[in-house]
Order: C-alpha cells, then structure tokens, then sequence
C-alpha cells in the first residue's frame, strides 16, 4: 500500500484538502500520514525519517503533499525518499503575475484565522446547543435548520457545515408526534425559509437502526417506510427543499445545502 504523507509547518489543513482531493481520483488504497506544525529543522529531519522509512518497508516511494512557507525547512523534506508536491509553488507564481502584487508568505495564513475562527467556534458551539431539536428557542438565530427523520445523517451535516463554512446550524427530527395531522410543529413554522429536509432510503435508514437498535419497532422496516413517506410528503407539501442522503457523503450533503440555500461561508 502506498503512503501519502501532508506535511506542513501550519496545520497541514491545506495540504490536507488538496491532497485528498487529488488521490480521490485514483482507485488505489492510501495510508494517509499528517504531520502538522514541522516548524523547525529537527521536526523535519524526523519527518524525512518517517517519509524515509516508509519507503524502506514499502518499497513504493511515498508521495508528499506539502505547504512550507519556510523555503529551508521545504529544502529539508526534499532530500527525503518521497515524491513531493507543492500546492502554493504551483499555483503562487501565475496568479502573482497576473495581480501584479508579490506574495507575502505568512504561517497559518491560508486558513484564514482571526475572524474566521471566531465564526467557526461561534457556529459549532450554536450547532451543538441546538442538536437535535433540545431546544427551539435561539431557531432566530439559525442560517438554517435541518429536518428529517431520526438517523438521517443531520447532526454530522450541522456539525461540519458549523467546521468547514462557519454556518449556524440547527435541527429538529420529525417523529411519529409530529406526524397525526401531516404539518410541520408550530416551532418550525415560524422559521419555514430556513427549512432544509433530508431524506433517505427506508432500507438504508432500517440498516443504520438496526445497527443502533436491533430488533426494535424503532428498527423496523415498517416504520422506517411509514416515517419516511409522511416525512416527504410533508417536504412536498409545505415546498421545503429536500435532498436524499443514502449514497452523499456528509461533505456532498453540506455543499448541495448550500448551493440549494444559497447560504454564504462566513469568513472575514
């Protein structure tokens, strides 16, 4: 199996996302290595170490993604077994040329701290007090809540559109006691243009609870059919947007959102 090493003097975060991007394209197995914060020459003479050694039991060159913005410590990791690829070298120069203003490399600076990790902290902290429907009082304050059946994958989808966009997101699970008459509960009535649905397939959505619940009405065939039928009948009938998540993953899911919602990331 090859190694794919994400080195970095900051994070790694950028390094990160762009490496997997680029090995998502090709169906081979990865072992994925993330060495955050190699700020000095010790720190990246150990990584060579490490780049060095996985070559030495593989026999497959490891292949580096990396975003020094010290040239010497970058010198460093280049003398390693691996082959390495430099996300800002490749793309700095053209888009230097065409601003016509120098770049002035900083540490940490793409990922764009101050501001923006206030706005991130702020979302996650609101997305984990209004989990789950616990409580409906701060909605006001929601770019959007999420409504669905219980295991539809909504708190995995608040919680990274909270990490990834700074967005404050809510949800609320339709249960069986919001289903007599088909409406939606008054609380979410009163924030109707900030409704998004997921759905889900009924075997899928028996699959994910019976893993949680074996056995169980709860787990049931049945119910998971009769739950997700008067769910999208009530997304169709109250024109609340929907989209099904049985085969997204939770990064799919949050980018449609917010193309659908037309939400903004907020950053500063």
């Amino acid at each position: 199996m090859r190694t794919a090493f994400y080195i970095s003097d900051g994070t790694a975060l950028t390094s990160e996302t762009f490496g997997h991007a680029i090995l998502s394209l090709f169906p081979v197995k990865f072992e994925h290595k993330t060495l955050p914060f190699v700020d000095d020459d010790e720190k990246a003479r150990k990584a060579v170490q490490e780049i060095n050694a996985a070559f030495a039991e593989t026999n497959e060159k490891p292949l580096i993604f990396h975003t020094f913005v010290n040239p010497s410590l970058k010198k460093i990791i280049l003398t390693s077994d691996g082959v390495s690829y430099d996300f800002l070298d490749h793309y700095v120069e053209p888009v230097q040329a065409e601003l016509g203003v120098a770049a002035q490399p900083k540490t940490n600076r793409t990922h764009g701290l101050n501001q923006d990790y206030n706005f991130r902290i702020d979302a996650i902290n609101y997305t984990l007090e209004n989990d789950d429907g616990v409580s409906t009082r701060n909605y006001g304050e929601a770019d959007i809540i999420l409504v669905g059946a219980s295991r539809t994958g909504k708190t995995p989808t608040c919680i990274y559109l909270a990490l990834q966009y700074g967005i404050k997101a809510a949800n609320y699970p339709l249960t069986e006691e919001d289903m007599g008459p088909i409406e939606l509960p008054y609380d979410l009535k009163m924030h109707r243009h900030k409704l998004f649905g997921l759905t889900i397939d009924p075997e899928r959505l028996q699959s994910i609870r019976e893993a949680r619940r074996a056995n169980s009405r709860y787990a049931s065939i049945e119910q998971c059919l009769l739950e997700i039928n008067e769910i999208e009948s009530i997304f169709r009938q109250e024109a609340i947007p929907y989209l099904n998540s049985t085969h997204a993953s939770v990064e799919e899911i949050a980018a449609k959102i917010m193309t659908t919602a037309k939400l903004k990331r907020h950053r500063y």
